[in-house]
């Protein structure tokens, strides 16, 4: 697990407000609002809040850990229409899940919902796909 050092903004609007850009970018739009309802669950419970990365640079967004056990991991993806990214979502999340000791996987993305098993030479797991809007409302 990486340090808490990934830095979100408190409300989206400064985001969009502030950023250069002719097209918004919904990934960092959609990773800004699971932190800040991660954020804000976090003040209810005794849950931390970290991110995984690897030595080839590969990434999962979100560590939930509580106390000595990670709980979940989680990616944040708007778009998983690509079969290239959505391999690299789930490579890097079964690599964690290896690592981290954790089966409880995660995608948050903008309309898939259900379960896959998948697997990554050799290591298995179930990924649970959940729209950002579903899961705000289970939250």
């Amino acid at each position: 697990m990486s340090p808490k050092n990934k830095m979100y903004c408190i409300d989206n609007g400064f985001i969009h407000a502030k950023a250069f850009k002719f097209m918004p970018e919904m990934g960092r739009l959609y990773e800004n609002t699971v932190a800040i309802e991660l954020l804000r669950q976090k003040l209810s419970n005794q849950s931390e809040i970290y991110y995984w990365k690897n030595q080839q640079q590969e990434e999962v967004d979100f560590v939930v850990k509580e106390g000595l056990k990670v709980r979940q991991l989680i990616q944040v993806c708007y778009n998983l229409d690509d079969i290239k990214t959505k391999e690299r979502e789930i490579r890097a999340l079964l690599k964690a899940s290896k690592e981290l000791r954790c089966k409880n996987l995660l995608i948050i993305t903008e309309n898939r919902g259900g379960e896959e098993s998948s697997e990554w030479f050799g290591i298995k797991g179930k990924i649970t796909y959940i729209p950002l809007w579903k899961w705000l409302l289970e939250s």
